[in-house]
């Protein structure tokens, strides 16, 4: 150390440090000076004007501009009680803490009263709502009975609470809940929350109503065009609308500002996956190449079980493909499915309808084709098809008397004729002392089953679907009856005959 003659150390300590704090208090005029010139202008007079600019900035969303006066003011006042309530005012409407710069912490560091009673901004990053908590508080240690000031803090904790609850809820899948704590508390208290905004937008996304989630996106995105989640948000909702042109713009837009955007990138390639696959599947379908169909329809419905708008049709065309395929059991499984999404949907209830043709299920048939064409009565295929349906349901109805012989539809008279002798000797009365009533009642439907399906000319009227009972005939259970209770006889012509003869019948 260099000793300047006559002083000695303690008195060369003491210069030093008088220069350094001459240095410090230079330091402090001229971090000071400023804010103090620009939010009031010199003149304690020009707080109002002061005021009404930051109302002005409020007024017009510039919550920015409004902070950095109120800042400024606060700096060059720190007594200013009014500039902590404008200040812990707009905090709270915007729930959201902001960047503070080193400069205004080294400003802090000239009062040593506001370091020991203020606030958040010592902090570059402080939690939400953090800020404006502690401003109303400062506010109310400099004058202890604002009562407007009391009630606001008050609404801010309120605001923070339900903010608090409404994420929570959205995590553990309460969103019907958690969509009111947002809207009937946070967004009441803190009108130009962001986040609470965002979270919304989810929350309507998560209940599945799309078109308000697009309206409250929107509005994200008029006060910044540029807000990457408000684009992701919007984007998925006209996804799940089905709209995919206009979900596409959003992600590419997105991604334009942001290429690697995590969650924008999902959503575009998984959205052009899908609309790959869903083509494919319109393609072979039109080539007729149905198997193929059949596998690209299914590996689309897999990308997005959720997608209901989109998948509803994709089951519809797999339907379709599956009843074209004749596989009816898979087909009613399709159709089942695009129903269970919309329950409105004729093409699918009438695809149904033949996929339950397909299964033998007459009666469900008729009842989805009839539902079809009281939703569309002008609709002449319908009506055909449900014409089918009653048919064959009638015919499901009546003796089957191929079924009672044993033969198959396309028998030959001599194999009917065949099957018939052999039935009728089996089941003769005579033949069966012990069980006399049950043979004469299958006696009665052999020779019923023999006097259709034996004459070529009611054989054909039977099998294109007319009724039995139309040709006079009883089916064994009416009017017919080989034992001649009505005075008829009918005589059986078998080789060698019966012995002994039974009830009025000549063998």
């Amino acid at each position: 150390m260099i000793n300047l003659p006559g002083m000695d150390g303690v008195a060369w300590r003491g210069f030093v440090y008088a220069i350094f704090i001459l240095n410090f208090v230079f330091v402090c005029q001229l971090l000071l000076l400023p804010p103090l010139v620009s939010a009031l202008g010199g003149k304690s007079g020009n707080a109002a004007e002061l005021f009404e600019r930051v109302s002005q900035s409020v007024k017009m969303k510039r919550y920015s501009e409004a902070l950095d006066d109120l800042n400024a003011a606060i700096e060059a006042d720190s007594t200013l009680s009014e500039a902590y309530w404008h200040r812990a005012s707009i905090l709270r409407q915007i729930c959201r803490s902001k960047l503070l710069g080193i400069g205004l912490k080294l400003r802090l560091l000239c009062w040593k009263k506001l370091i020991l009673i203020d606030r958040a901004n010592c902090s570059l990053l402080m939690r939400k709502y953090e800020e404006s908590e502690k401003d109303y508080k400062l506010l109310l240690l400099l004058n202890p009975r604002n009562s407007a000031a009391e009630k606001e803090l008050s609404q801010l904790s309120q605001s923070r609470s339900a903010l608090e609850t409404a994420l929570s809820l959205f995590e553990t899948g309460g969103f019907t809940k958690a969509l009111d704590y947002v809207d009937k508390v946070v967004l009441v208290f803190s009108p130009a929350c962001a986040k609470a905004k965002l979270l919304k937008v989810k929350l309507l996304l998560a209940t599945k109503d799309y078109s308000n989630a697009i309206s409250e996106s929107g509005y994200l995105l008029k006060e910044d065009e540029n807000d990457l989640d408000a684009l992701l948000l919007r984007g998925r909702a006209y996804y799940y609308l089905a709209d995919h042109d206009v979900a596409m713009r959003h992600y590419q837009k997105g991604l334009r500002l942001d290429p690697e955007h995590g969650e924008l990138k999902k959503a575009y390639f998984g959205l052009k996956n899908l609309l790959k696959k869903t083509k494919s599947a319109e393609d072979n379908v039109n080539k007729g190449k149905l198997r193929l169909a059949v596998e690209d329809f299914k590996a689309a419905l897999s990308l997005d079980p959720n997608h209901l708008a989109h998948n509803v049709h994709l089951h519809l065309g797999l339907c379709k493909v599956l009843v074209k395929l004749g596989r009816g059991r898979d087909a009613l499984i399709s159709c089942t499915e695009a129903l269970n999404i919309d329950g409105d949907l004729i093409d699918a209830l009438v695809q149904r309808g033949e996929a339950k043709l397909l299964t033998e299920d007459w009666q469900g048939a008729v009842d989805d084709l009839k539902s079809a064409a009281q939703r569309s009565p002008q609709d002449m295929n319908i009506r055909e098809a449900l014409m089918r349906a009653e048919k064959s349901l009638k015919l499901s109805k009546r003796r089957d008397w191929y079924k009672i012989l044993g033969v198959s539809k396309t028998a030959s008279v001599s194999e009917i004729k065949r099957a018939y002798k052999k039935l009728a000797l089996q089941w003769h009365p005579d033949k069966n002392v012990d069980n006399r009533e049950e043979a004469e009642a299958q006696f009665r439907e052999i020779a019923a089953a023999y006097e259709v399906l034996g004459d070529e000319e009611k054989r054909t009227r039977y099998d294109t679907g007319e009724d039995i009972e139309d040709m006079g005939m009883g089916g064994g259970a009416g009017g017919f009856n080989p034992f001649g209770g009505g005075g008829q006889q009918y005589t059986f012509h078998f080789e060698g005959g019966f012995p002994g003869g039974f009830g009025g019948f000549n063998f």
